[in-house]
């Protein structure tokens, strides 16, 4: 990307705050440009809520976060019409869905009938209340985290669930030079969590949105993304590979990383790049290949390697 667009000055400005994870703000603004959602995975502590927060402050976005528990209803998710008994009428009093960015905490933390809430938000970017549909914002982008270790008393995403993530994007430690920063960092704000500046102007972003889904793409790369979707079907140690969804995503999120790169039309490598946090999620191993200790990275990369890449 080139140094003074306006895509470099926010991977700048979120990569001056959250020290150690260029990975994960590189695939957040993907999944952002490519009008997808993204889940954080990670334990806690590296900092997987803050990247979000200070997403939405470079992009200028409203921001809400709900912490995901045992006892949340869909009510306090989406809100609920309340009865107003002078004017005789109902109304609705907006939950915090109704916003930008939507930080989704701990999502596999609340039962399905929950989670499901979101699904049609993700998805058409509308929710509907006692039989009528309200609009989301256009820029409507969740950002859920979930801790993979801990899992007693966790609901565990279903397929259809996770399917609506265009990635999952593993957050881990960060490495040795960057974590003495960041504690430095910590020491000399006082214990105040950082302030990030805004980077882009609403009319940037959209144009940014705007551009990575006009980037040009070969016929090539159409067939190499479907190819690399069919092979996860084709392995003999999956149970469930990539859908036709996949495909479409996958193809999005490297318009995506092509506009990131400062490209007008996508490689093979930004087909690359995208791929494993594009696919981790979606496919489903056999038990006995589980047990030899196969991952889907594993299956991934391999398929990565197997497929013919287009010239």
């Amino acid at each position: 990307m080139t140094t003074h667009s306006p895509i470099a000055q926010l991977d700048a400005a979120l990569r001056g705050i959250v020290l150690g994870q260029g990975r994960v703000i590189t695939d957040l603004i993907t999944g952002f440009l490519a009008r997808g959602h993204v889940l954080l995975e990670g334990v806690p502590g590296v900092a997987k809520t803050l990247i979000a927060r200070c997403m939405a402050s470079a992009l200028g976005l409203q921001f809400s976060r709900v912490q995901f528990t045992p006892d949340l209803m869909p009510s306090d998710i989406l809100g609920t019409n309340v009865f107003h008994p002078g004017e005789n009428v109902f109304r609705l009093i907006k939950g915090p869905i109704f916003t930008e960015l939507l930080v989704a905490d701990e999502i596999n933390r609340t039962p399905p009938k929950t989670q499901a809430a979101l699904l049609e938000a993700m998805e058409e970017r509308q929710v509907t209340i006692d039989g009528e549909s309200h609009l989301l914002h256009g820029r409507f982008f969740v950002v859920a985290t979930q801790n993979p270790l801990e899992l007693e008393g966790t609901y565990p995403l279903p397929e259809a669930q996770l399917d609506r993530f265009i990635m999952r994007v593993r957050v881990g430690y960060p490495d040795l030079v960057s974590e003495r920063a960041l504690v430095a960092a910590f020491h000399q704000r006082g214990g105040k969590p950082p302030v990030v500046s805004r980077a882009l102007s609403a009319e940037e972003l959209d144009s940014l949105c705007d551009r990575a889904a006009q980037i040009r793409c070969d016929p090539s790369i159409v067939e190499y993304v479907v190819e690399l979707v069919r092979d996860t079907r084709q392995d003999p140690r999956v149970r469930l590979g990539g859908s036709p969804r996949s495909s479409q995503y996958l193809l999005a999120a490297a318009k995506a990383r092509a506009a990131l790169n400062g490209l007008d039309f996508v490689t093979p490598d930004d087909v690359k790049e995208v791929a494993p946090s594009v696919l981790n999620h979606r496919l489903l191993l056999k038990p006995e290949a589980e047990v030899e200790g196969t991952t889907t990275d594993d299956v991934i990369r391999q398929t990565l390697g197997r497929v013919a890449v287009p010239r």
